[in-house]
């Protein structure tokens, strides 16, 4: 199969769908690699390596004329007119943008999108959300190291001891537990809150304290135990006893980061204005969940604000700022997929009996297969 890796060209975007690593495994498998030039330049990856690897560096034209086509983001219109029907395309498309799916299906289009997979021990690998959600947790709390103006762990100096800070993590998801080790290995004092208490024995084993909220109702439990690997919607009358439990906590916080996400919602507000107001002067916030809204609608989306003395950062990808890892990660969970939908004789091959390739199907032969509300 002819495989083409193009340069991403959404605004910010920093990752690549490919790096030397899997390029050589996929030219071992007997695929020909064409790689655009300057695709990885800003994952630290030269076309000189793609080349050494076996790859061939060609104009972008050419990588949108492949068999298969391998992205980080949703083609545009401009990319989506250089695909020919029939054309593969793997990444992460949004299954939520019914709108976009729709045109790759006119244009006759496969495409898979990678979101969609479901969270189960057979599709780890190839989970792209997780993969960019673990290294986004980390960089929040780098971010938030950064902006703080004092330091992270505790500290004993003949000038006097200087106390460790104290970072609330809202959400306990890849990103969640990923900021919280972080956090802790810095040396700050960590406590996290989730709506799932089944994350509590996760959340104390990277030690930190969990912030319980019990459950009062039966609808309050069956909604705690989320679906499908993601939290569910909580009932009213759980989110206002959260946001009293979590209003207590961000007034001795000084480092929040904010986690909470649901796939095609907008995400749920967990700090109030006026919980905000009363945080100490100096204190951060990190949202992750900008791009949805925010956890907190103080937030700027790819902004950093301050207001009422606390600083609030509302980057929305995080990942793109480490490209190189990010892409390294991403680019094995593109290797695992095509495992899926390439046969032995190293022609593609659309196999909807198996549970990942059906979930990550989005539109085939002109036809939208899957639409999401």
């Amino acid at each position: 199969m002819l495989i083409g890796v193009p340069l991403e060209t959404r605004p910010g975007e920093t990752r690549v769908a490919a790096t030397p690593e899997t390029v050589k495994k996929l030219v071992a498998q007997g695929h020909q690699v064409i790689v655009q030039s300057g695709a990885g330049m800003q994952s630290s990856v030269p076309d000189g390596a793609y080349e050494a690897a076996g790859a061939t560096i060609v104009e972008a034209a050419a990588t949108f004329a492949a068999n298969i086509v391998l992205k980080v983001n949703a083609p545009n219109e401009t990319e989506l007119a250089q695909m020919q029907p029939g054309t593969v395309l793997i990444g992460m498309l949004n299954p939520f943008d019914n709108a976009n799916i729709a045109r790759m299906a006119e244009r006759g289009i496969t495409a898979f999108a990678l979101e969609a997979a479901p969270r189960t021990s057979r599709a780890q690998s190839l989970d792209v959300l997780s993969s960019q959600a673990n290294i986004a947790g980390y960089k929040a709390v780098m971010i938030a190291a950064n902006q703080y103006p004092r330091f992270m762990p505790m500290l004993m100096t003949a000038a006097g001891t200087v106390k460790a800070a104290r970072v609330l993590i809202l959400g306990a998801g890849v990103a969640g537990l990923q900021a919280i080790a972080t956090a802790k290995r810095l040396g700050a004092v960590v406590e996290a809150s989730d709506v799932r208490p089944a994350v509590k024995e996760q959340i104390e084993s990277l030690g930190a304290k969990f912030v319980d909220v019990p459950c009062e109702t039966e609808e309050e439990r069956e909604c705690a135990e989320g679906v499908g690997g993601y939290a569910r919607p909580m009932p009213q009358s759980w989110m206002e006893r959260q946001a009293k439990a979590v209003h207590e906590r961000a007034k001795q916080a000084d480092i929040i980061i904010t986690t909470a996400l649901i796939p095609g919602r907008k995400a749920p507000v967990l700090l109030q204005e006026a919980t905000v107001a009363e945080m100490k002067p100096g204190s951060v916030i990190v949202d992750l969940a900008a791009a949805q809204g925010g956890n907190c609608p103080l937030t700027v989306a790819d902004q950093v604000v301050i207001s009422h003395g606390v600083t609030l950062v509302g980057y929305s990808n995080l990942a793109t700022l480490v490209p190189a890892d990010a892409s390294a990660l991403y680019a094995r969970n593109l290797l695992d997929f095509l495992k899926l939908v390439i046969d032995k004789d190293g022609q593609f091959q659309l196999n909807l009996e198996d549970d990942i390739v059906a979930a990550c199907l989005m539109c085939r032969d002109g036809q939208v297969v899957r639409t999401n509300g």
